[in-house]
């Protein structure tokens, strides 16, 4: 089921949201430690046994990357830039379908903007929490 999130909720979600990240950054950066193994491994002459053992320790890390992309959506939080720690979090303004905008490193959220638009385009919140629904 789809879920708008209220500026309280997603505050309120950001510690889980946040950990389930850095979770991801970690799987991301075990895909890119591996596949430097594996290249380096190749300029080197390893052989067919190595490199087969290799890859599978890859494949396994790149299930896990997946399984970590899909556990930060599964809170219904969009990813919009994993290397950017770009997150939204979908809204409500009045009528109107919105993103709550959250990068990594910011205390809470204090930014949003439209669905169509994106990070660069995002405007304070001046709005009270009632209005995002």
């Amino acid at each position: 089921m789809h879920q708008y999130y209220t500026l309280s909720q997603a505050n309120a979600a950001l510690p889980e949201v946040k950990k389930k990240y850095e979770h991801l950054l970690q799987c991301r950066d075990r895909v890119m430690r591996a596949e430097q193994l594996i290249q380096a491994g190749m300029a080197s002459g390893i052989g067919l046994g190595e490199y087969m053992a290799r890859k599978r320790e890859l494949n396994t890390m790149v299930t896990a990357f997946y399984g970590a992309i899909e556990a930060l959506e599964g809170t219904g939080v969009a990813i919009k830039g994993i290397n950017e720690g770009l997150l939204d979090f979908p809204s409500k303004r009045f009528d109107d379908e919105v993103w709550l905008c959250w990068k990594y490193g910011e205390a809470e959220i204090k930014f949003w903007h439209e669905k169509d638009s994106g990070f660069n385009d995002r405007k304070p919140l001046a709005v009270s929490d009632e209005s995002l629904t």
